[in-house]
């Protein structure tokens, strides 16, 4: 028997070639093929005949082939004219370059045509119809049709695989083969959430005969999806509540010294900082280890925040680890650490994939990047993991850190802004710190979308602003591309513009280029430069978006803007102002797409990076908000990741079945559902 786990290419009616097609949509078993589910449908479902169609219709006619054929016109085009006949009239059909439809649609073949009518000659035609061929042995219910005389489903394609392909093998698999859809839900959670069952919601979301069924069958399924999230991070928070803590805090024996850190700041802790270390060292204090994460812009503070932890941590006798996504910014948190911390006798340490010798035993803090995991880094005694940009890891990276020391105290970082909906539901089983204010004295960055008439004077202001300063000012310009692209050639590369902006425009001022090809000793060479003011204008690619701390930088000059999410943009926009300078953002876009250009306009008036990412979260998807599909997430391919009332029902219906199936023993489908989709496997009973 077929089953939804059963591959693709144990069908017949799929070759290799058309399964090698399959994989690049992440298309491997017949469940996923069902799940490819369509992005919208056609509405043919108007049947009529030829004599009570009019100009402009989309409608289906039943007819028959009168006569089809093949002609060349003298610019060279290839065209197939047809006649149709009903038992009203007949009416005319073109398609071009379509040869082969003169072999498959023969004289008196019956078939279903479908489009809009449009006039030519002034006749009323049809131009490159839907087609199908009806058998003589179908009867005239129209039940049978498939890409014609209904509700057309239109799917995401791939090279070599048509909507057309891909709806025949769907039709194929769920109408002659025999499919074993087992429900997996309990029955009280259907009636609860009024849901149609499993394999009702299969057939009705590829061939609805409605628009409500197909709204019908996509809320079971993006139903599925979030449920199945929502118990994931039930389950693992349930797991991670089950370990012991590598160490516990004994705040008694040092509040006094960890109150004294804070108290030699050269700063003020913000209000936001200070309940983020509030609930850090509640943590601390607990058998459970912490797993917490703490969201901040950049430039918000979480770096001391952490800091305050890992002094903690190093009071008690254990060591703390930090694992960073690049470089760039594990030397960045290096430099800022030793800052901090070197004063109070803390031994700092760093590794990464280009260090000459690995750490034999670890100091008190150790930095680096994913060498961390490699089996050469020693680690011991470690307290304390905090893992920054964590999205920027896959979830085996970020395991294999963690089981490596046994039971340690987790705080993740992040300066990317999370929207609600994803908080509630990639992050559920995290707790969640919030650094929602800029450091005292910080002043907000004014941004503007320059439009294209105003470059040359925006380049004299630059030059102008940065000749003039005192203390001497610096500023960013970035480029979405290293090289000139041959699809994207109105896209400005780095290497080409920075060689245009030094000899053509500020000839007179010193530029660095940085992007991410170069070797690490190259970018700390240009970033150490760039620190030191020893470089005026850095043109870069976004590698400067995480990592790079330059606190007289007041100019950040985006190219292309409308290529980037606004919760990008607004971390691009952190690298300035990160003093009390004013300081400015500009937005350059080659674009005329009116909506694209107002989406980025939203940031001269928000400064707030969760508002933002909700934003990019309905007009462009969650894509936008990590920058790319990340290795190791949950990808909701159903479920729309906004719907919070949706997200608020799979919640309650999760934690109603963790609190009466113990560990869901009770709901066998549902677990093995969840064993084969959830982001790890499921916790043990």
């Amino acid at each position: 028997m077929l089953s939804l786990e059963t591959p693709v290419s144990d069908l017949r009616m799929i070759g290799p070639i058309y399964h090698q097609r399959l994989n690049k949509l992440g298309i491997t078993t017949i469940g996923d093929l069902l799940h490819h589910i369509p992005f919208r449908y056609d509405d043919l479902s108007k049947i009529t005949n030829t004599k009570s169609i009019h100009l402009d219709d989309v409608i289906t006619i039943i007819g028959k082939v009168l006569s089809i054929k093949n002609i060349f016109t003298k610019y060279g085009k290839n065209i197939q004219i047809a006649s149709i006949s009903d038992e009203t009239g007949t009416i005319d059909v073109l398609w071009y370059n379509q040869p082969f439809l003169v072999n498959i649609l023969s004289q008196g073949t019956r078939i279903s045509i479908a489009g809009k009518v449009e006039e030519k000659d002034k006749r009323l035609i049809l131009i490159s119809p839907e087609y199908e061929i009806i058998k003589d042995k179908q009867d005239n219910s129209y039940s049978h049709l498939i890409h014609t005389g209904r509700l057309v489903p239109i799917y995401n394609e791939t090279q070599g695989l048509s909507s057309k392909w891909i709806r025949s093998r769907i039709h194929s698999i769920l109408f002659k083969l025999f499919i074993d859809i087992q429900e997996f839900l309990p029955e009280e959670i259907i009636e609860q959430n009024n849901l149609v069952n499993e394999k009702e919601a299969i057939l009705k979301i590829h061939f609805p005969q409605s628009l409500i069924e197909a709204d019908e069958a996509k809320k079971r399924l993006s139903f599925d999806e979030l449920l199945i999230l929502q118990l994931s991070s039930i389950l693992r928070r349930n797991q991670w509540n089950k370990k012991k803590a590598n160490f516990v805090l004994n705040l008694d024996k040092t509040k006094d010294r960890i109150d004294d850190f804070i108290n030699n700041l050269p700063f003020k802790l913000t209000q936001s900082q200070t309940k983020a270390v509030q609930e850090i060292l509640k943590d601390l204090v607990s058998q459970k280890p912490m797993n917490r994460l703490l969201e901040g812009d950049v430039g918000s503070g979480k770096t001391v925040v952490a800091a305050i932890a890992m002094y903690a941590t190093y009071l008690i006798g254990h060591n703390s680890v930090i694992m960073a996504p690049t470089e760039i910014l594990a030397f960045q948190h290096y430099k800022t650490v030793s800052e901090l911390l070197a004063p109070f006798n803390v031994k700092i340490g760093l590794v990464t994939g280009s260090s000459k010798k690995q750490n034999q035993i670890i100091p008190d803090v150790l930095i680096g990047t994913h060498a961390l995991i490699s089996n050469k880094t020693k680690l011991s005694k470690v307290g304390l993991v905090i893992i920054d940009e964590q999205q920027r890891f896959g979830v085996e990276q970020r395991s294999k850190l963690r089981e490596k020391v046994g039971s340690p105290h987790v705080l993740t970082m992040t300066a990317t802004p999370i929207p609600r909906t994803i908080a509630l539901t990639l992050y559920s089983d995290l707790d969640l710190s919030i650094i929602n204010e800029l450091p005292l004295g910080r002043i907000q960055v004014k941004t503007w979308v320059v439009p294209l008439i105003k470059r040359s004077a925006a380049y004299i202001w630059i030059r102008k602003k940065i000749l003039s300063s005192n203390p001497h000012q610096q500023a960013f310009i970035v480029c979405p591309l290293i090289e000139i692209s041959e699809s994207i050639k109105s896209v400005k590369a780095a290497v080409k513009e920075f060689e245009y902006l030094k000899h053509d425009i500020f000839s007179d001022l010193k530029l660095g280029l940085l992007h991410g090809r170069m070797k690490t000793n190259e970018k700390n060479k240009i970033i150490d430069q760039f620190k030191n003011n020893k470089i005026d204008i850095l043109v870069s690619t976004p590698v400067v978006e995480v990592g790079i701390d330059i606190p007289y930088a007041t100019i950040m000059m985006i190219e292309a803007s409308e290529r980037y999410g606004l919760a990008q943009l607004h971390q691009l926009r952190g690298r300035v102002g990160r003093n009390n300078l004013e300081s400015f953002c500009l937005l350059f876009s080659e674009s005329d797409n009116l909506k694209a250009i107002s989406r980025i306009k939203l940031l001269e008036k928000i400064y707030n990076g969760p508002q933002l990412a909700e934003y990019d979260l309905k007009l462009r998807g969650s894509g936008e908000i990590f920058g790319t599909n990340q290795h190791g997430h949950f990808f909701l391919k159903i479920a729309n990741i906004s719907d919070l009332k949706l997200f608020e029902e799979t919640k309650h219906s999760a934690e109603s079945l963790m609190s009466k199936g113990k560990g869901l023993s009770k709901f066998p489908l549902l677990r093995e559902k969840l064993q084969k989709y959830t982001i790890r496997n499921i916790a043990p009973d």
